[in-house]
């Protein structure tokens, strides 16, 4: 875990897979198949494969705690009660005992199949550069679920959620936030048939 001038960037990384998957019929997303693999092994990998891999990686679950925790993870279900969407598990997660103080946290959902091998080098790269957070962009659209954010936002989340607030979007809007843009479009898995279509475009193997 190196940058350009040799030094070791720590950071840890997040895969919120505690939502409804309402689009999926309510099953646990982490758990539907993209080919034979599960989309939870999927991001793994694709964290696993980056140049500067992170030092540990949680799961933000709501269900089927167990499984998510045979996978040799960390498992962090919400603090806060209610349904209140992924910034509950990024709350969750920012209060973690497993978080060092001021380290980095690459955020990303667990239907992120496939990732450039740079993506969190380019996130380090532009947090450094005194943000409180940073999302990634894509030449089709914005993806504010795939972000790095610092440490020490547990109160203000906490604030803002229990104030109503449930957008990753309007979060992000009141801190010093950038975002980076990659040009490889990132596959945006919110339908059964979404995945189906990414399997068979891959011959039903799980991306390389």
């Amino acid at each position: 875990m190196e940058n350009k001038t040799g030094n070791v960037r720590a950071y840890s990384a997040l895969i919120l897979a505690g939502g409804q998957a309402s689009r999926m019929g309510g099953v646990d997303k982490g758990w539907v198949r993209l080919g034979q693999t599960p989309l939870i092994r999927c991001s793994l990998v694709a964290l696993s494969r980056q140049a500067e891999p992170p030092r540990q990686v949680l799961i933000s679950a709501n269900r089927h705690l167990d499984d998510y925790a045979a996978l040799g993870v960390p498992v962090l279900p919400d603090v806060l009660p209610g349904s209140l969407g992924p910034l509950a598990g990024l709350h969750a997660a920012q209060l973690s005992p497993l978080l060092s103080t001021g380290e980095p946290l690459l955020v990303i959902s667990v239907d992120t199949v496939r990732l450039p091998d740079n993506f969190a080098s380019r996130l380090l790269d532009a947090l450094a550069a005194g943000h409180d957070a940073v999302s990634a962009s894509d030449s089709e659209r914005w993806h504010p679920t795939l972000m790095m954010v610092r440490t020490g936002q547990a109160a203000s989340l906490a604030d803002y959620l229990l104030g109503g607030g449930r957008s990753i979007r309007g979060w992000l809007g009141g801190l010093r936030h950038a975002t980076v843009a990659f040009g490889q479009p990132f596959p945006n898995l919110n339908t059964l048939d979404d995945v189906a279509s990414l399997a068979a475009g891959q011959g039903g193997v799980a991306p390389d």
